[in-house]
């Protein structure tokens, strides 16, 4: 049978005040004033059950959601104990570093690098920069994704 109730959260007066003003400001993103107020009723003693009901979602989520709050570090603040996960996924490809160089190179005249022509072409850009070491290799969609800012 599944827990009722899941181990009790401590709040101290300040996590609480902290809290309460996610909950209340508007600017503040719905996922996490939703955790702000699991926080809240657990802390004051309600149910895992209770609490999903009032919130319109799911015990798993607020089980979820005080197992992370406990297993926070002590010192850590409540936006910490409050953040998204680390999402998995295959990690950047280029540095920032890296993009801000092929960004500042398409900022530069071409003939000043010897090409003859008056602006540069995203393939050019791609071999200027391995060229020039900013990168191993590049492809000329990748170029033109980063000068478009995506």
């Amino acid at each position: 049978m599944a827990r009722l109730r899941a181990d009790p959260i401590t709040l101290t007066a300040e996590q609480q005040h902290e809290l309460e003003g996610l909950v209340r400001t508007h600017s503040t993103p719905q996922k996490l004033a939703e955790r702000a107020r699991i926080m809240l009723m657990t802390g004051a003693g309600m149910e895992v059950r209770e609490t999903a009901r009032r919130l319109g979602g799911w015990p798993k989520t607020v089980r979820q959601w005080c197992r992370r709050w406990r297993s926070a570090p002590v010192q850590a603040t409540v936006a910490q104990r409050l953040a998204d996960a680390p999402r998995p996924g295959a990690p950047a490809t280029f540095t920032p570093e890296q993009v801000c160089a092929i960004v500042g190179l398409a900022c530069e005249k071409p003939q000043a690098s010897g090409i003859p022509v008056s602006q540069w072409s995203q393939s050019e850009l791609a071999r200027e920069a391995v060229r020039r070491g900013i990168v191993a290799s590049i492809s000329h969609s990748t170029v033109g994704a980063f000068l478009k800012g995506r």
